[in-house]
């Protein structure tokens, strides 16, 4: 089977709910890192065989294809198509791996995958409000009223025995990390500009430089009176996209381009749809089998922070080194844009292997009704 490699990651800054991408059209959103990986390239856009593109809530401004509108507001051929992917929160992550299965059995030899999510204009939970997600026989099946990411992150936390203070803790390190990353250029060369009426928005606009556990000590929590889970230490509504290049490596030398990263291995699995975040886990597991390596093995991991349970929850039953996870923050800092969340990782987490010379990278990130998938990158 061929190698896929990726040549190129790029990202919008993550825009805050209401923030500055909120007028910015999902589509139009899209088109710009889908012309950025082009102008970086030099690749002629007639010649990319697909796209795949990830969206979770796919309606009012994200319906109907957005991926395929995306390519026609680039200003690419016509004959270039486009695939919408729904894989929840994981949605751009399996775009991505998609793409590499695609150009590994050889169907074709330039694939760009990526995401795309405007939470602003198009709120989480709206489908909720145009009919009945999951079904009755399902909720029957597991004998809840409903299926909730949140109920799941305070289950998580009981279950792991974290306290509040500790995800208060794990969120502050968050934030402190992603003001260090930009603070130093980390995100420079995977960021693309986006010009706004008065201004060029350059920088992910969710962090908060002077958080700390005593002000997120005072925020109520969210799905339990007595709970753990708050705002603070959960992921933001957030605004972005982006994009990634897949190739072979025969087919980046005709194009003259360098790979960054192959595709090791790659996992996805099911687990418990009640508490929905806990499948990172044994994805992780998974694809560390498939792919003949320890957790030590690898240097950099990227596992969303979708609640702050989740990746300490993951932390205690992998034994990674904490240092290695999340070292640039995450979503609870930076934000949580669904469809795009996915390629957004693997775009800092690959760009982070290359600054570092670190030899592998894991990403792996929680979905809406328990699934997960599981990727690990080697350097080139």
């Amino acid at each position: 089977m061929r190698e896929a490699v990726i040549v190129e990651a790029v990202r919008t800054p993550i825009g805050k709910r209401g923030g500055s991408l909120a007028e910015i059209h999902p589509v139009d959103l899209s088109a710009l890192v889908l012309k950025e990986l082009v102008a970086r390239t030099g690749i002629d856009a007639g010649t990319v065989d697909d796209v795949y593109w990830g969206c979770v809530t796919q309606l009012g401004d994200q319906s109907s294809n957005v991926g395929r509108f995306a390519t026609l507001a680039a200003g690419w051929p016509e004959s270039v198509p486009a695939v919408t992917v729904n894989r929840a929160c994981g949605s751009s992550q399996q775009a991505l791996e998609f793409a590499a299965s695609t150009v590994m059995s050889g169907r074709a030899d330039l694939i760009v995958a990526g995401g795309i999510e405007v939470m602003s204009r198009v709120p989480l939970g709206a489908a909720r409000e145009s009919g009945f997600p999951y079904g009755q026989t399902v909720l029957d099946r597991y004998s809840v009223d409903r299926l909730d990411q949140g109920t799941g992150a305070e289950l998580i936390a009981e279950q792991w025995g974290l306290t509040r203070a500790q995800l208060d803790e794990y969120a502050v390190r968050s934030h402190r990390l992603s003001a260090a990353a930009s603070d130093s250029g980390a995100f420079d060369q995977q960021i693309v500009p986006v010009p706004l009426a008065e201004r060029t928005f350059t920088s992910d606009e969710g962090v908060r430089r002077n958080t700390t556990t005593a002000i997120l000590a005072g925020l109520k929590t969210v799905f339990k009176q007595d709970g753990v889970i708050h705002a603070g230490n959960s992921s933001q509504i957030s605004d972005g996209a982006s994009a990634v290049l897949v190739t072979t490596p025969e087919k980046a030398r005709e194009l003259g381009l360098s790979p960054i990263v192959r595709f090791h291995s790659q996992s996805v699995v099911g687990d418990d749809p009640v508490k929905m975040l806990t499948a990172p886990i044994p994805a992780t597991h998974k694809v560390l089998r498939r792919a003949g390596l320890s957790i030590d093995d690898i240097g950099a991991f990227e596992v969303n922070e979708a609640f702050a349970p989740v990746p300490l929850a993951w932390l205690k039953e992998t034994g990674a080194d904490p240092e290695r996870l999340n070292p640039l923050g995450g979503a609870i800092s930076v934000g949580h844009p669904l469809g795009a969340s996915g390629a957004i990782l693997a775009t800092r987490l690959i760009h982070h292997m290359r600054d570092n010379g670190i030899r592998y990278g894991l990403q792996t990130m929680c979905e809406g009704g328990g699934t997960a998938n599981a990727t690990i990158y080697e350097l080139i």
